[in-house]
């Protein structure tokens, strides 16, 4: 697939409600990125630089798309900022995921990945950890951390995972996205709120299928999160220099 000929970045999940994304592509335009709403149907066209997603209660089937950018090869390598707009398309968060992988993983794909974004260049010189964070421990996913030479450790529930990582200080985090007593995201912001935790690239693993009933109940949990929190220009682009340029 070709790379679009701007290097733009696109907002997706808006649905009919394509305004809704009006202020987002200001603050972009302001900041010097090229940036535009797009449709999902546009991706078998060209390919952006990134993708702006919105998974909020407003969002027109935000994880359908999500999923399907990441369940296709064509696109999977795309980053994918997920981020919260209000209804008059004010941006409530943004959730700095570092990917996105469906399960059941490609250990190739996996490798490669970690490698791209440079985060295997360490393993050799330094005993690193990796916490894995799912209900019944993702064994693929561990195998292929293992391969690489990184030690795993399991967590099974949100607050297990969330107590080890300030313990152990992991080098990366992997979670799957809906857990018994909480989900990604949220674990997500707990780990923000912690100096030695804040920065740890965090990965979201996916099934690769969604029922409307886990659909509904992440974008609640979403909501849940925001709350009515809104983000300055200022505070939304930090997000996104670190994002686009730290990949």
């Amino acid at each position: 697939m070709k790379e679009c000929e701007e290097r733009e970045l696109w907002i997706m999940g808006l649905g009919e409600k394509v305004e809704r994304g009006a202020l987002v592509c200001s603050y972009l335009a302001e900041a010097n990125y090229w940036a535009r709403t797009a449709s999902a149907a546009e991706l078998s066209e060209c390919k952006p630089l990134g993708i702006l997603l919105d998974i909020s209660p407003y969002s027109r089937d935000g994880w359908g798309i999500l999923l399907d950018i990441k369940t296709n090869p064509e696109t999977r390598d795309i980053p994918v900022l997920p981020l919260y707009l209000s209804e008059e398309g004010k941006v409530g968060e943004v959730f700095p995921v570092a990917g996105f992988f469906t399960l059941p993983v490609e250990t190739d794909y996996l490798v490669e990945r970690l490698a791209v974004l440079g985060l295997t260049e360490d393993i050799e010189d330094y005993d690193l950890q990796v916490l894995v964070i799912s209900r019944k421990g993702e064994e693929k996913v561990a195998k292929a951390l293992e391969l690489l030479g990184f030690e795993v450790i399991n967590a099974y529930t949100g607050k297990e995972g969330v107590a080890l990582a300030t313990i152990s200080h992991p080098y990366l985090i992997f979670s799957t996205l809906m857990l018994q007593d909480m989900g990604a995201f949220e674990m997500l912001e707990r780990f923000r709120l912690y100096p030695q935790t804040r920065n740890i690239p965090f990965f979201i693993l996916l099934k690769d299928s969604m029922k409307e009933g886990e659909r509904y109940a992440m974008s609640r949990q979403v909501d849940h999160l925001v709350r009515k929190k809104v983000l300055s220009r200022e505070e939304f682009l930090s997000y996104l220099r670190r994002r686009v340029h730290g990949h």
